[in-house]
Parts: C-alpha cells; structure tokens; sequence
C-alpha cells in the first residue's frame, strides 16, 4: 500500500482527497487509455454500442472483423437482416445492438453528411446514444472534455471513494464534474476503471494492497469490520462442560455416599 504521507485522510472531504487521489492514481496507471480499439471516432462509436454489458475484451475481439466490413455509416445503414446481428452475436443483446448501429449509421448518412458529430446534443440524437457513450466519443475520439465517462466501474468507485452519492449515473457525473478539474475529465474515468478492475473489485476489493486505501471511507470501514471479527466478544466465549463421567467426578460421587451412609 502506498506510505505517501498526507494531510488528506479517508474522513476528509472529497475536495481535499481529490487531489491526491488523481496524483496515486496517474502514478499507478501512466498509460491510462481508452481500452476498446479504434483508429476513427465512427469505430469508438460502434465500439462503445457494442461495450454495453458486455467486456472491452470481447468487444475488441469482435471488431478487426467488423471494422474491415463496415467502413462508412452507410455500411451499417445497409447492413443485411440477421448480417449484422451474426457479426456481433457474441457481444449479447445482439438484436437491440444492431438495431442501434443501422439507425445510427442512417442519422449520421442523412443528417450529418456521413461524419460522426462533435457536440453533446448531436450525439444524444442518434439511436442508441445516451451520455456514457456520448462522452466516450467526445473525449476520446476528439479530445473534446465536456463530462465525465461513468460506467459501473467509476460508478461503484466513485461511492466507495466518497465521491458522490448520486443513485445514478448523471448524478454521479455531476459530482465528479463539481470536484475533477477539467483537464482530467477524459482520463479520470480511465483511472478509475484501470484502478477497479486491478484492486477495487466489486465482489472482494483488495484494500490492503491499494494506494488510495488511507484516503477510502470504505477502506476504513473494512479494516474495522475486519478487526471486530477476529475479537472475540465475551458472550462468544466457550465455557467447557463439565464431564459428568470423568474418574475424578466419579470418585467425588463415592465419598459423598459414603459419608451419607455413615451419617446413618
């Protein structure tokens, strides 16, 4: 765990911690990226559509293939019934993905004269374009900061950090955009993947080897949860019984009745 002393502890404010936190991270990921492939803001489009509920893994196996056979938006626009869908099958939900990149590639055709747009509204115009995706271009493809990428990772992170408790992700986004400085927006979520899929997982996180552990509430709250676990309470403790037929009780037993039979 990283020893860097600071005045910022895990009860601190967010404001306090943020920067430190940013610090650790980009030390311990110097070479956070975006992790789906693409070389063209149409490829980190379809690839991000494809992302939904399923991994950037696969996501990048499927899409060498799938990038070599659809080139332009009019490609997907006039992809062929049950073509498409075969060729993202194992990325799940194939039948709603498809339905999304024939759309998208038809409004990016007509509307947009076959370049994927640069602005927040535009994007949210296309089918199957919600905020995550839009952002993910939008920084990624173009270097344009206008929110924050949140995904189930930075959300998850974002609550065990002590960052926001937002119920959803536009709420989330919001409070990251209130404390991250603007020129992190694009890499913060990368940070906070990276750092999730490495330490913080959402079934068994690994806080005693994370760098941000004395600056996580939830840290704190392990380490306690740990600690009155292996203290065992009063109320816990074992009292052994008696065993009635042991030697020593039996002979204890003999003298008794003898001295009742004297007593006679």
């Amino acid at each position: 765990m990283n020893s860097t002393r600071t005045t910022a502890n895990s009860r601190a404010p967010a404001r306090v911690r943020i920067p430190t936190i940013l610090q650790r991270l980009h030390r311990e990921f110097p070479d956070a990226r975006c992790a789906l492939d693409h070389r063209s803001p149409l490829e980190l489009l379809v690839a991000t559509v494809l992302s939904a509920q399923c991994t950037d893994a696969r996501v990048n196996k499927v899409t060498p293939d799938l990038f070599a056979k659809y080139k332009t938006p009019a490609d997907y626009a006039a992809a062929k019934p049950g073509e498409l869908e075969d060729d993202i099958r194992s990325t799940g939900f194939f039948n709603n993905k498809a339905k999304s990149l024939r759309g998208l590639g038809a409004a990016i055709r007509d509307r947009f004269g076959g370049e994927v747009p640069r602005t927040m509204d535009e994007l949210l115009s296309l089918p199957g374009v919600a905020r995550k995706t839009a952002n993910c271009v939008l920084g990624n493809a173009y270097g344009i900061a206008v929110g924050v990428v949140v995904d189930t990772h930075v959300f998850r992170l974002s609550h065990r950090l002590g960052l926001s408790a937002g119920k959803n992700p536009e709420q989330v986004e919001r409070d990251l955009i209130e404390l991250v400085p603007r020129a992190e927006w694009i890499v913060v979520s990368h940070l906070l993947i990276l750092h999730g899929r490495k330490t913080c997982d959402a079934r068994k996180p690994k806080c005693d080897a994370c760098v941000l552990a004395d600056l996580c509430p939830s840290a704190e709250t392990a380490a306690g949860a740990v600690a009155a676990r292996t203290k065992l309470p009063n109320s816990s403790r074992v009292i052994p019984r008696r065993n009635h037929h042991h030697p020593a009780n039996e002979a204890d037993k003999a003298r008794k009745a003898k001295k009742t039979e004297t007593g006679r």
